[in-house]
């Protein structure tokens, strides 16, 4: 990004390393933390409700599938919105979870607020949806995009509804 030191827009989760610790609020105000998921696989899916990707995955049910497939798995889905209250698409906390939880009827564990998009830049998240996936050991199994394809159009959900990009080790999906 133009104005930026090169250095905070580099990851430090990529696939095969420790996932970085973080503890952010989620929009009720309390303190989540990664390390309360010790020994469970976590999803942290990077949520815009401005951006037309996210509108598309949520508006066809397609997140909320893939969140009840995660959720009956034992997997823990945390939703984080690194977007800067000073942004269009910023939603307060309280609206931000009215939209996802009710409006959309998403099912994440919680929903964070990173607002200075510090958990965001560590964990490499330009885009939204963008989704790591960490095993129990803690260690970043998945770190992209939730398709294969680059396309608001709800045609072209199949393809991350039926196979999402992201595999475990062992290459049986979450």
């Amino acid at each position: 990004a133009p104005g930026f030191p090169p250095w905070r827009w580099r990851a430090e989760s990529v696939p095969g390393v420790a996932a970085p610790a973080f503890s952010l609020p989620d929009a009720a105000g309390r303190s989540v933390s990664l390390a309360e998921f010790k020994g469970r696989t976590v999803v942290l899916e990077w949520v815009n409700p401005g951006c037309p990707f996210v509108q598309k995955h949520y508006e066809t049910g397609n997140m909320q599938q893939l969140q009840g497939r995660a959720h009956d798995r034992g997997v823990v889905w945390l939703s984080i919105s690194s977007t800067h209250p000073g942004h269009g698409d910023y939603l307060p906390p309280a609206r931000l979870a009215t939209r996802i939880g009710t409006d959309w009827k998403g099912t994440a564990a919680a929903i964070l607020m990173d607002d200075d998009g510090t958990v965001g830049r560590r964990y490499g998240a330009r885009t939204t949806p963008q989704m790591v996936v960490i095993d129990g050991g803690g260690t970043v199994v998945f770190a992209g995009g939730i398709a294969d394809r680059r396309s608001a159009c709800p045609l072209y959900i199949s393809s991350a509804a039926d196979a999402p990009p992201w595999l475990d080790p062992g290459g049986r999906r979450i």
